[in-house]
């Protein structure tokens, strides 16, 4: 993976961007496809998977488990071989980093296991990002955990099926690793919503994975990641010009209705109002550069972000403040009056890749007129949680944009 200093100054585009770009695998995509390809009874082998700390962080906990997995990050594969809902290892220690889908995953995952101990653990984010809901609907399916949070030691009693309660308004995460799972329970197992379920897109996409591997394909294509779109989509936005993609646009990631909100903006960089709820990993590309459009900015339905790698409505308030804009947050919403920018800024990543990402963007615009860099990224790094190459791309894009 590419190594970044701590702090990245952006080097403004001074040239409308041109150019094309081959999306990173979908995270989302590649470690659901990950878990159900244990979980199916032959080998199956992910194409254009992913590989960043969050895939990595998934596969190295499924060699902890006792399976075997290839992987070939020149040519993107990753080869599993399937045990049909076994879990080889009876005790493991699994160390999920700050990775949502790894952490909500792996804990329903080992309780397929009937007599299994296993030790889980986190960074300090992850310590504080919620669980134990998901927690509470295992235990009544007999298993027990020693916290409601990370860390946690889980025994396991295998999955007996009947109706789980659950409350994913916090994640839908928790219901996805419910869905992953219920196939191999004892008998049928339904879960009973209490509330509503975080991002229903992303729940649909677990659903028609379930679907697509019940075929117990040899051979899996995974999409490009509509997420990491969201920024070479705004890239225009801010800079002038157009870009093409490769392999953008595939039917199992709600995210590519950021097309719809970067169309409404448009090179007249007109101001919108848009509730991200099914959306939210990228409001914080249509927050970042906000400062750049013609009015106020209304981001809705993003009270949950609070609870993920960072609160990020108030990082993103705070941020943007730092930059001279008017922000008003509410618990569920951000309202930002573009003023004047103010240079010079460092952006605080708090650990998060979105906020990285996000306003690497906004630094693209020239504002000194002069192609000198206005605003640092600090811990650029961060990028690797799922676009280790971020960077790399954009800086390629410039010089092209340049030639």
């Amino acid at each position: 993976m590419p190594s970044y200093p701590p702090t990245l100054p952006i080097q403004p585009f001074t040239q409308p961007v041109r150019g094309t770009v081959t999306l990173p695998g979908s995270k989302s995509i590649t470690n659901r496809a990950l878990i159900l390809a244990a979980l199916s009874r032959g080998t199956t082998t992910l194409h254009g998977a992913l590989f960043s700390r969050d895939t990595q962080i998934m596969v190295a906990a499924l060699r902890a488990l006792g399976f075997v997995v290839v992987t070939d990050e020149n040519a993107l594969t990753i080869t599993i071989a399937g045990r049909g809902g076994e879990i080889p290892v009876r005790e493991a220690r699994l160390d999920v980093g700050n990775a949502g889908t790894a952490a909500r995953f792996l804990t329903a995952f080992v309780c397929l296991r009937p007599d299994g101990a296993y030790h889980f653990d986190g960074d300090e984010a992850m310590r504080r990002r919620p669980i134990g809901a998901l927690l509470e609907g295992l235990e009544t399916q007999g298993a027990r955990a020693s916290d409601r949070r990370f860390p946690f030691t889980l025994h396991t009693a295998g999955l007996r099926g009947g109706t789980v309660e659950l409350d994913a308004s916090e994640s839908s995460q928790m219901l996805s690793a419910l869905l992953l799972v219920a196939p191999h329970a004892k008998t049928p197992l339904t879960v009973q919503l209490k509330g509503a379920a975080g991002s229903k897109p992303f729940v649909a996409m677990t659903e028609a994975m379930v679907r697509q591997f019940a075929a117990a394909p040899a051979d899996y294509a995974i999409e490009g990641d509509a997420s990491a779109a969201s920024y070479f989509l705004a890239l225009p936005l801010v800079t002038g010009g157009h870009l093409a993609f490769t392999n953008y646009g595939g039917p199992l990631q709600g995210d590519v209705k950021f097309r719809e909100v970067a169309a409404a903006v448009g090179h007249a960089r007109r101001a919108v109002t848009q509730n991200f709820r099914e959306f939210s990993d990228t409001f914080l590309t249509l927050a970042a550069i906000a400062p750049l459009l013609d009015g106020p900015t209304r981001i809705l339905g993003i009270a949950h972000t609070r609870k993920q790698e960072t609160d990020r409505v108030a990082g993103m308030a705070a941020e943007l403040k730092k930059l001279g804009q008017h922000v008003i947050e509410t618990d569920d919403a951000l309202e930002i009056h573009p003023r004047p920018l103010q240079a010079g800024v460092e952006i605080e990543t708090y650990h998060d890749h979105r906020f990285a990402m996000s306003f690497a963007i906004l630094g693209c615009h020239d504002l000194l007129q002069n192609g000198r860099p206005w605003l640092t990224i600090k811990d650029p790094g961060c990028c690797a949680k799922t676009f280790p190459a971020f960077f790399d791309l954009l800086e390629k894009l410039r010089r092209e944009s340049c030639a």
